[in-house]
């Protein structure tokens, strides 16, 4: 079966991959995941993580790209739909499509307003700007910030023009050169900055003490909260449930493994935010500073760390927020994909002109994240919407996927698409039919539960 007619394909398999994992890998990996894990208990939150990856994460992206090779469209609402007709089912199921079209585009708008404080963030490290301030006082810097909306306005209007600039110019000489520049280049950072921190703090116990909190799980910490706060982020670090993985397989050539890619996919995506916690937590233990900060961790905590390293200091945190940038810049390309891709086909526009009205919707919706911040840097506007579409959105459209290609969709369509994986998309299968529903389904009503009715 051919991908859909008049799409543009990735060029190459590494095209594809680094694409795919530069959609996957982005700040959820660092200051999300750092954020969550600090705040979770550490290695029982990073424990259920992997397990919901595996379990639940790679089953609803294999589930993602099959359903967007196989359609007939670059927009995940129509492959879905014409999927549905083809397999006799009523073309209703295309609202998954749209719930998670539209997660992506708000995730989107508030993601750019983050990326627009790792902007700031690199030239304040560059030009020197926290050198001889207190703890308290680095800590007054981001709070003023973000707390100054006409502060941030710039650099988000930055961060959000790259952006459009880049899904203007299609699949090929955007997305795929973004991805294929950048996330080697991400790698290379990351990998730096992980042993610098690794063997730095060797002799201060800031590294023995990273390696109990990652990877000496204490059960006793595994709660329910826990638990859904783990899911929630395996769900936003592999970008499934929004349409992305939909869009993004529509472009996958017929030769590459659609299992063997969501394996590797998600696989590269959990590394990266384990490798992440290993650049980020041993500063923070031979600092003696505090794990669950929360978001406050990359912006406040280390940099209080970077600070205290004097004029190495410097160099390291610029290049941490450099490295930020290559993961932001990367996923907001993609998030930005699917609704562009949707208004380009049903309206039939050029690429280049959907992308800049969505874009433009984008910039405006985000002002309200700009805007939505109380004195004492409440980012309230921000939370709630990435409380919404963290906590329902994406898992309601994640379960809906995971029912359709697993009790829904043509068996025929299925096999055809496995060819070549036939035993590895058989056990993904399985697991998209008889584990992936009930565990998603579960953080679902959890979520809503938690976010919305609790207290």
């Amino acid at each position: 079966m051919p991908s859909a007619p008049g799409t543009a394909q990735w060029s190459s398999r590494f095209a594809f991959v680094m694409a795919a994992v530069g959609s996957s890998v982005g700040l959820g990996n660092l200051w999300r995941f750092s954020s969550e894990a600090g705040s979770n208990g550490g290695g029982a939150f990073i424990l259920i993580y992997l397990l919901a990856v595996v379990l639940v994460c790679i089953p609803v992206l294999m589930s993602e790209y099959l359903v967007g090779r196989a359609g007939l469209s670059a927009n995940a609402v129509d492959s879905v739909g014409e999927l549905a007709i083809k397999s006799k089912r009523t073309r209703n199921w295309g609202v998954l499509g749209w719930i998670g079209m539209v997660a992506g585009f708000l995730i989107v708008t508030f993601y750019c307003v983050v990326a627009a404080w790792v902007i700031r963030y690199i030239f304040k490290f560059l030009g020197n700007d926290f050198a001889g301030k207190t703890s308290d006082e680095v800590a007054d810097v981001f709070v003023n910030f973000i707390s100054t909306p006409m502060q941030v306005l710039p650099w988000f209007l930055i961060f959000a023009l790259i952006t459009t600039w880049l899904v203007s110019r299609g699949v090929n000489r955007g997305i795929e050169f973004a991805a294929k520049v950048l996330m080697p280049l991400f790698f290379v950072l990351l990998a730096g900055l992980a042993l610098f921190a690794l063997v730095s703090n060797i002799g201060n116990g800031g590294t023995a003490e990273a390696m109990a909190f990652l990877y000496s799980p204490d059960f006793s910490k595994i709660t329910p909260q826990v638990a859904n706060a783990a899911l929630g982020q395996a769900f936003f670090s592999v970008g499934v449930g929004s349409a992305i993985m939909i869009t993004y397989g529509s472009y996958l050539p017929q030769d590459i493994s659609i299992p063997k890619a969501s394996v590797l996919v998600g696989l590269v995506d959990t590394g990266v935010a384990l490798i992440a916690g290993l650049a980020i937590f041993p500063i923070v233990f031979a600092f003696g500073l505090e794990a669950s900060a929360g978001a406050g961790l990359f912006f406040i905590t280390l940099p209080n760390a970077f600070v205290s390293m004097g004029s190495l200091g410097t160099i390291i945190g610029a290049a941490f927020f450099f490295l930020a940038f290559f993961a932001a810049i990367t996923s907001s390309v993609s998030l930005l994909e699917p609704s562009v891709a949707f208004v380009s086909e049903r309206f039939k526009l050029t690429k280049a002109k959907a992308a800049w009205i969505m874009g433009a919707i984008m910039i405006l919706i985000g002002l309200i994240s700009v805007y939505g911040v109380r004195p004492g840097g409440d980012t309230f506007a921000l939370d709630a919407i990435d409380g919404f579409t963290g906590q329902v959105m994406l898992p309601l459209a994640g379960l809906l996927i995971v029912l359709f290609v697993g009790w829904r969709l043509d068996k025929a369509i299925i096999a055809e698409e496995f060819q070549g994986s036939e035993l590895l998309g058989k056990l993904l299968l399985l697991l998209t039919r008889f584990v992936a529903p009930i565990f998603v389904f579960i953080v679902l009503l959890s979520s809503i539960y938690t976010g919305y009715f609790a207290g």
